[in-house]
C-alpha cells in the first residue's frame, strides 16, 4: 500500500463530478486499499477519490469501532430522513471546523468491489460520512452546507503552559505574602533528627 497525495481547497478537482465506474477494473483493489492508508494516515473517517486526485465515483469510510473499511462504488444517497446540525471538519479543509445541516438518517445504494449491490441504512456518524463523501464525489464540500458564515472557524491548540522546575521560582516572588517552598519547608537534618 502506499499513501496517497491529499488535495485541499482550492484544488479545482475538489469541484469537479466524479465519473461513474461502469467496469470495475482489477486495479481499484489496489487504488481502494491506498485511499484506506491514506485516510488512516490523515485520521479520517472518510475519503472521496476526487480528495486524492482521483476522478472515480469511489469513497472509503471506517467508523473508529470498525475492523475493516466499506468500499463505496458509485455510491449515492437514495433517501434522506429528518435534519440536524453537526461539526463537520474535512482532510480537504484542514485546520477548519464548521457546524453544517446533515440529515438525521440516510438510505444509501452503491456497489462493492466484487460488483455487488451494497444498501445501507444508517443514521449518526456513518449517515454523515455518507452524505459528506458523496457530496465530494459531486463536487460539493461540507462548507456549502454551514448553518451560517459565523458557523465557520480556525482549530486553535492552546499550548500547556511550561511546569516549573523545583529550582525554579515560578515568577520570582512569593504570591499574597505566601511563603516559599524553601521557608515552609524543615532542614533535612532536623527533620530526620525528629523520626
Amino acid at each position: 500500500m502506499a499513501r496517497l497525495t491529499m488535495r485541499h481547497v482550492p484544488d479545482p478537482i475538489l469541484r469537479q463530478q466524479t465519473r461513474r465506474i461502469t467496469q470495475i477494473p482489477a486495479s481499484l483493489k489496489q487504488y481502494t486499499d491506498d485511499m484506506v492508508e491514506t485516510m488512516h494516515a490523515e485520521h479520517g473517517v472518510g475519503l472521496a477519490a476526487n480528495q486524492v486526485g482521483g476522478l472515480q465515483k469511489v469513497a472509503v469510510i471506517q467508523l473508529p469501532e470498525w475492523n475493516e473499511p466499506l468500499v463505496l462504488i458509485n455510491p449515492e444517497i437514495i433517501r434522506r430522513e429528518g435534519e440536524r446540525e453537526v461539526e463537520e471538519g474535512c482532510l480537504s479543509i484542514p485546520g477548519y471546523r464548521g457546524t453544517v445541516k446533515r440529515s438525521e438518517r440516510v438510505r444509501a445504494r452503491a456497489l462493492d468491489l466484487n460488483g455487488k449491490v451494497v444498501r445501507i441504512k444508517a443514521d449518526g456518524l456513518l449517515a454523515q460520512a455518507l452524505e459528506h463523501e458523496t457530496d465530494h464525489l459531486n463536487g460539493v464540500l461540507y462548507i456549502d452546507h454551514l448553518v451560517s458564515r459565523e458557523s465557520f472557524w480556525k482549530i486553535t491548540y492552546e499550548a500547556d503552559p511550561p511546569e516549573p522546575t523545583d529550582d525554579e521560582p515560578t515568577d520570582g516572588e512569593p504570591n499574597d505574602g505566601e511563603a516559599t517552598a524553601e521557608e515552609t519547608q524543615e532542614p533535612r537534618a532536623s527533620r530526620e533528627e525528629s523520626e
